[in-house]
């Protein structure tokens, strides 16, 4: 049977994808397209800068978007660090954001003004144990970050941290973990989630506020030019091997990071000097051939995930007939 809430979610798309909040290149235009493509679209609240304009973009989101379109959602760094997040929060109880993703962090208060109105909060973990301590804060549901997701990923395998989730929750879980085919997001549902999350992708689309460089950096490299390391935020993260060496850093003997110099403040990571030059990006990447439109990556994912249901019915008429 399905979670009242997920089927909350799922009945306004047209395919099981929620867009990752891209930290700097989210952003309305990239978050409308997403949406009026059938999947859920998002953004980190501290992309808007300052404060008013996160108040601009979501009204033009809640003005733009109609019920014909799949809701959005905005991330928010529960982080210490984030002297943003009671704005942030108050701004989106006031648009009454239907969707809000939880980061680095749980809040019971955060957790209740989002209920206040009805919202449902999705809080992102890497292990079953933050994943625990979510539902116990209230959140609605999960997005297990595993291996090979791009930002902030854990080390554990999609399929270790579905199993271990589901023998305790039957709420809505988002996998994330290099997901960017049509053929991973069914994978996603086979394996006991709900939707697959994915990210990297959308930085390679025509509506994503990031550089050009990074874009084509997407588009020409594989898993194989992913670096996992904790040096820029202080928490382990996966990113572009090729921005790293342009920024003078040998990606194979990186420094050890301090949680320390985590940020998230009214300025954040943006005003790191370089670091906003380390692009981050997850293994699924070899799967993105070329910059396009985001109704068009969406297509893409919609025909792969035909085919892959395709494939599997065909072969599961061909073992019964077989019977």
């Amino acid at each position: 049977m399905i979670h009242p809430i997920t089927q909350r979610l799922k009945a306004r798309l047209a395919l099981p994808v929620i867009g990752a909040p891209l930290f700097i290149i989210s952003n309305p235009d990239l978050v409308i397209a997403q949406c009026r493509a059938g999947i859920i679209g998002s953004f980190p609240s501290l992309n808007a800068r300052p404060v008013s304009q996160l108040d601009e973009w979501l009204s033009r989101l809640s003005t733009e978007l109609t019920e014909a379109d799949a809701p959005y959602a905005v991330n928010l760094i529960v982080h210490k660090s984030n002297d943003r997040l009671l704005a942030d929060l108050e701004l989106c109880v006031k648009y009454k954001v239907p969707v809000i993703i939880t980061s680095l962090g749980a809040r019971e208060d955060v957790n209740a003004a989002i209920h206040s109105y009805g919202g449902i909060v999705l809080h992102d973990v890497i292990n079953d144990r933050f994943a625990r301590k979510a539902i116990e804060k209230g959140a609605d549901g999960l997005i297990p970050v595993a291996a090979g997701a791009g930002g902030h990923a854990g080390v554990t395998s999609p399929f270790a941290l579905v199993a271990e989730i589901r023998e305790w929750f039957d709420g809505p879980i988002a996998l994330s973990g290099a997901i960017a085919t049509g053929y991973g997001v069914l994978g996603a549902e086979a394996m006991g989630a709900d939707f697959a999350y994915i990210g990297s992708a959308f930085i390679a689309t025509h509506e994503a506020r990031a550089d050009e460089r990074y874009k084509q950096a997407i588009v020409e490299c594989t898993s194989a030019d992913i670096v996992y390391t904790d040096l820029f935020t202080g928490v382990h993260g996966n990113y572009l091997r090729p921005s790293i060496v342009a920024a003078g850093l040998d990606p194979d003997n990186l420094p050890k990071g301090d949680i320390r110099t985590m940020n998230f403040g009214s300025g954040g990571n943006t005003e790191a000097k370089v670091w906003r030059d380390i692009w981050g990006s997850g293994q699924g990447i070899g799967a993105v051939k070329a910059v396009v439109p985001t109704a068009e990556l969406v297509a893409r994912l919609k025909r792969e995930y035909a085919a892959a249901r395709a494939r599997l019915l065909g072969e599961q008429a061909v073992a019964l007939a077989a019977e």
